[in-house]
């Protein structure tokens, strides 16, 4: 006797093939549209590195978007794709999209919110162990910051082990405000 597939339902059809990645469109950006109301905002530095990790390894990520072209979760991936002519030339001026059938307004804002909140936030002891562990293969300290998009004094503070209150007053920010009068 066969072993029942757990990838099959009852009907024999595919759960896999109902999942909105298995139908990953490669569009024109200028197809889609922002939303109106992303609480997410990324600055330059992180737009830097996105566009990097886009470069260095491929689209790892489709923008989600309605039926009707707004976009529900990447809306920063579209701003690269349809203004960055590095990112354009990768795949001929197209992006990956997968569609979300059948949600209202309401479903796409709460989705948007909970694709955001879902990639969590770095820690920076994490982070750190990281820095330190990339130099201590070997990689140079200006290396890590290129590939990473951190400034020379993010990844010196990152690589110290040093205890905080040891560290006090080591810096240019040592002397404190003195008053004038």
């Amino acid at each position: 006797m066969q072993k029942p597939r757990p990838d099959i339902n009852a009907d024999g059809q595919s759960k896999l093939a109902k999942q909105p990645i298995a139908s990953v469109q490669w569009v024109e950006p200028e197809t889609l549209r922002a939303n109106h109301y992303n609480p997410n905002h990324v600055f330059g530095p992180e737009m830097r590195l996105l566009k990097l990790s886009i470069l260095a390894h491929g689209w790892t990520q489709p923008i989600v978007a309605r039926r009707d072209g707004e976009i529900v979760d990447g809306f920063h991936r579209w701003t690269l794709a349809s203004s960055d002519e590095d990112i354009r030339a990768m795949t001929g001026g197209h992006c990956p999209v997968v569609y979300l059938d059948g949600i209202t307004v309401d479903e796409q804002m709460i989705a948007t919110i909970r694709h955001n909140r879902a990639r969590g936030q770095h820690g920076v002891l994490r982070m750190g162990e990281i820095v330190r562990a990339l130099l201590e293969s070997g990689m140079d300290p200006d290396m890590v910051g290129s590939l990473l998009q951190m400034e020379d004094e993010e990844v010196e503070r990152l690589a110290d082990i040093t205890p905080s209150p040891q560290q006090a007053g080591m810096d240019h920010f040592g002397k404190g405000w003195i008053p004038t009068r």
